[in-house]
């Protein structure tokens, strides 16, 4: 009697498993290890933007410039979960970007509102107060510095 097949799935997790072994292990040479650097270019193309910090690019610690926020609007930082608002041109405010209706993240800053997704709710840009529901609470607040052109979380 001949052994069942093994599953596909199987097969796959242990090579996959015995190639992160091999990736991890130590050749006890003197071979620095690899480090990430952008992928070279042919001679004359010009380099990828997305390889290099723009010049408008927040500086570390920066959440945004002021430049970045639209008066009248605002924008989303889904990786720190706030949105921050620009309701009048110079004043600057910030929210959590976590609907308080049932907990997805907004989706988009248009016509004087924060928009949800999910499930259609609306906050206003000035205050996060509920313009539209499902959602009955306002979007919290969040503290933000303002220094010259840099907007950081307090």
């Amino acid at each position: 009697m001949s052994a069942p097949p093994t599953p596909r799935r199987a097969v796959l997790v242990t090579a996959a498993t015995a190639a992160l072994v091999a990736g991890c292990g130590d050749d006890g040479g003197d071979t620095p290890a690899a480090t990430a650097s952008p992928a070279p270019t042919a001679p004359g193309t010009p380099p990828d933007p997305a390889d290099s910090a723009s010049a408008s690019a927040p500086a570390a610690g920066e959440l945004a410039r002021t430049a970045d926020i639209p008066s009248g609007g605002g924008k989303i930082f889904k990786e720190r979960k706030v949105v921050v608002t620009q309701p009048q041109d110079g004043e600057f405010k910030a929210f959590s970007a976590v609907c308080t209706h049932q907990g997805c993240v907004v989706a988009t800053v248009e016509d004087g509102t924060i928009n949800c997704a999910c499930h259609g709710s609306r906050f206003r840009v000035a205050d996060g107060s509920v313009a539209r529901g499902p959602a009955t609470r306002p979007l919290p607040a969040e503290q933000i510095t303002v220094t010259g052109d840099s907007i950081r979380l307090a």
